[in-house]
């Protein structure tokens, strides 16, 4: 069984299709670039063969590069990458030129390419180096290289392919961006040909009219000029320095990856193709040979797909949902109801007033109207949607619902309430979950009388955008309540994580510190401005006060009342306490109030840091070095990553990175906490955690566990060492 085979037809096409062997989207291997390699030799050299389509046996064309070939460059060094990488140059150009004259361009045969479905990746740079693509009807379909959302960049001659096709300025979103497109949208975008019912069959009629002309890229043809201009070309001089300010913009310097892209296109685009595509192997060795990328990698595909997969999953019988209870049709409940409508779940949403309930379902609404004025929806698929959402108030329509997921109020009476009501109605072996982000699983399971049955699913707000899920177990939760809860977030295409009960569980244990920390700075008249830029500059998305603001400041001042009643004399944060009262005594509750530490305008768009911050809480004279408010900013988010996983919260150092940057956006670049100190190695971790100890307090101390794996030369990950500062 081989990863390509062709067939030759009586009209002198050679169809060649790629089905990699139990696999449901095609990778490409090494193996099975050898193959194709051979196939192409035979089409080329057999007169009787008068052109080439490449497609596929599966419902798509391709989901990528099997990463596995990428180890195995790695293993190699940073020349066995860069001649992996010219090996596939060599295969996709030999495509491009296709047997014709160098100097004449003739005497070529045309190789056009059949898209079923989703291209991405090499399943896009493939396509490319053929001289016609066409894609099925199919709005499903997504098309596009989507590498630098895991820290790469297009690296089979996707970079200087389609820069070259569509000129850096327009090419841009589709390497910088990841943008994926349906064919539709590939094809107005100029990344395809044509969009047709048949994809084969056009192909087929293609090759056999095609003619001399159609088979010479148009940076193969003499007096070939770069659309948009060429780096030293007055137009293409502005883009080039527009590219370069807006990626170091976006990214700060921390993604080695758009920078590395950008690098490949300048200089590519000085000289001549083959050379380009040189440069283009030597900068996407030199991107995956960083720690970063290996890192993003890691979490941001391996793990993450395994997660979803059910990495962690209990051995139980199959637990799809087939029925959902909702109870309380807030935003938190209106945006479960939608995302389980959406993955064609039949829901009953239930709040205490039917003009309630009746609100929560025209959330769903909305959006759907939304996605509709961005034709990314029908109206008839918008019915559909809302045909399966019930809003009521009366709990005996939870009778038939397998899951139950509660999403009222954060008061534990109030919870306790509804709990009773509900298993009153709902069937004997349904699963209750709770909706909570703080309060403890274990004390609001007392509520319930089936303990085995009760769990914990943690939803980040908004749910149609956020893709984590934390699932919690309490101390009496049994396995099929763990397997139903991922079986459920699986049914909704969101990220799982599954971690034991404790205070904050994991997600916001690590982000309230950050949080804190960012605010204890302002106290001490550390530079607001100097506080926010040093944790963007780490690569979080945002800086712990626009932070507080956009989740709102007396959601902070209720946490912290909640915290220090629970702590008693060991609560820790007075001095946060501090700034954020008197924050909310003015009134200032954050961007819903439209003032926070920030002013904003009546359109709740961020003006500049308030006034009375300097008032309040002077800047000090004599501001810290940056590395000193980044180590602090990303060593309290990390260490109580670590804690977590001393202390049994966490089971699985995956679930913790993939779960920090997909919860709250930590530090992408670095794969997540455990990543981060693994690229900084534990021997430099504890020192510069003991430094902080001695400078700010033990909330730094250092976790026993990273002091033995220092002793021990150990990492989180096998192989991971000390490889950045």
């Amino acid at each position: 069984m081989t990863d390509f085979t062709m067939q030759k037809d009586a009209d002198g096409v050679a169809i060649i299709t790629w089905d990699v062997p139990g696999k449901s989207m095609n990778v490409l291997s090494l193996d099975g670039a050898a193959t194709l390699n051979g196939l192409i030799d035979d089409a080329l050299a057999d007169a009787s063969v008068k052109g080439v389509v490449i497609t596929s046996g599966k419902k798509d064309f391709a989901g990528g590069m099997d990463l596995n070939v990428i180890a195995g460059m790695k293993a190699g060094g940073a020349q066995g990458v860069f001649d992996g990488v010219m090996t596939l140059h060599h295969l996709l150009r030999k495509i491009e030129l296709a047997g014709m004259d160098p100097k004449t361009k003739k005497g070529g045969k045309p190789v056009a390419t059949a898209l079923p479905g989703t291209a991405l990746g090499i399943g896009l740079e493939l396509p490319l180096a053929t001289h016609r693509i066409f894609a099925a009807d199919n709005p499903k379909a997504k098309i596009g290289l989507p590498e630098i959302m895991v820290g790469i960049f297009p690296g089979a001659g996707g970079t200087t392919r389609l820069t070259r096709k569509l000129g850096a300025m327009m090419a841009a979103p589709f390497l910088l961006e990841g943008k994926l497109s349906d064919p539709s949208k590939a094809k107005s975008g100029g990344l395809i040909d044509e969009v047709v019912a048949d994809p084969v069959e056009a192909a087929r009629a293609w090759v056999l009219q095609a003619t001399g002309a159609d088979l010479v890229k148009p940076w193969d043809a003499k007096g070939y000029k770069m659309p948009g201009g060429e780096p030293y070309h007055p137009a293409g001089f502005m883009t080039f320095v527009g590219a370069s300010a807006m990626v170091h913009g976006k990214t700060l310097g921390v993604y080695p990856a758009a920078k590395a892209l950008l690098s490949a296109v300048y200089e590519g685009a000085l000289v001549p193709f083959d050379t380009a595509l040189k440069i283009e192997a030597r900068w996407f060795t030199n991107v995956l040979m960083n720690p970063s990328s290996s890192a993003m990698i890691r979490s941001l595909f391996i793990n993450k797909e395994a997660l979803e997969k059910g990495a962690n999953r209990p051995e139980a019988p199959d637990q799809t949902v087939k029925k959902v209870g909702i109870l309380g049709a807030g935003m938190m409940g209106a945006g479960i109801a939608y995302v389980s409508a959406m993955a064609g779940i039949e829901v009953v949403l239930i709040d205490a007033a039917q003009d309630a309930a009746e609100r929560g379902k025209a959330y769903s609404t909305a959006l759907l109207d939304k996605a509709i004025s961005r034709r990314k929806s029908t109206e008839e698929k918008k019915a559909e949607v809302l045909a399966r959402i019930t809003p009521t108030t009366d709990y005996a329509a939870l009778a038939g619902c397998d899951l139950v997921v509660e999403a009222v109020f954060e008061d534990p009476a109030v919870k306790a309430d509804v709990t009773k009501r509900a298993e009153a109605a709902m069937p004997e072996d349904a699963i209750f979950a709770t909706n909570t982000s703080t309060l403890p699983i274990s004390g609001l399971a007392k509520a319930s009388s089936r303990p085995a049955q009760y769990i914990g699913i943690h939803f980040f707000s908004p749910v149609d955008k956020m893709m984590l899920v934390e699932i919690i177990k309490g101390k009496e939760t049994g396995p099929r309540a763990v397997a139903k809860a991922l079986d459920f977030v699986r049914q909704i295409r969101k990220t799982p994580i599954v971690v034991n009960d404790a205070r904050f569980f994991y997600a916001n244990r690590c982000i309230i510190p950050y949080i804190n920390e960012g605010i204890r700075m302002v106290a001490e008249g550390v530079s607001p401005t100097l506080i926010e830029n040093a944790a963007k500059m780490m690569g979080m998305p945002l800086g712990p006060l626009q932070l507080v603001d956009e989740i709102s400041i007396d959601l902070g001042i209720k946490i912290a009342k909640a915290t220090k009643a629970a702590m008693g004399d060991a609560y820790p944060d007075a001095a946060v306490d501090a700034v954020i009262f008197k924050l909310a005594e003015q009134g200032r509750m954050g961007r819903k109030s439209k003032s926070g530490f920030y002013d904003y305008d009546e359109a709740g768009k961020r003006q500049g840091f308030w006034s009375g911050l300097s008032t309040e809480w002077p800047e000090a004279e004599t501001q810290p070095e940056l590395t000193d408010i980044q180590h602090r900013l990303m060593f309290i988010q990390s260490l109580e990553a670590v804690r977590a996983l001393e202390e049994g919260v966490l089971e699985d150092i995956r679930e913790g990175d993939v779960g920090a940057i997909l919860g709250w956006g930590f530090a992408p670049w670095t794969g997540g906490p455990f990543g981060w100190l693994d690229m900084l190695g534990a021997p430099r971790s504890v020192a510069i955690t003991e430094d902080l100890t001695a400078r700010f307090g033990d909330r730094f101390a250092t976790p026993q566990m990273l002091r033995d794996m220092a002793a021990k030369g150990a990492s989180f990950y096998p192989g991971a060492g000390s490889k950045a500062a």
